[in-house]
């Protein structure tokens, strides 16, 4: 069905992002669609992902999500985990 964008708790500030495919919704989903692609986040994430960017970087052979979350007030040393 899409992609599943959500929060978990985890790591040394608190919450770390969660990416995952979905099957099927959950009653307190909420459906993003953007360029044919479904972003599904469940409510209690909602709160902390409200206005984030998401983009699939590469730079040499390191390639991964980067998350552009103006909510974000922080991050610990190795950048697994933020905080809001």
């Amino acid at each position: 069905m899409g992609i599943r964008l959500g929060v978990t708790t985890t790591g040394c500030s608190g919450l770390a992002y969660l990416i995952e495919f979905v099957d099927e919704l959950n009653p307190d989903d909420s459906v993003f669609e953007q360029d044919g692609i479904s972003v599904i986040v469940d409510q209690k994430s909602l709160v902390y992902l409200d206005g984030t960017e998401v983009d699939f970087v590469r730079e040499g052979l390191n390639e991964g999500f980067e998350f552009k979350n103006p909510n974000q007030k922080g991050e610990c040393g190795c950048g697994e985990s933020f905080t809001v």
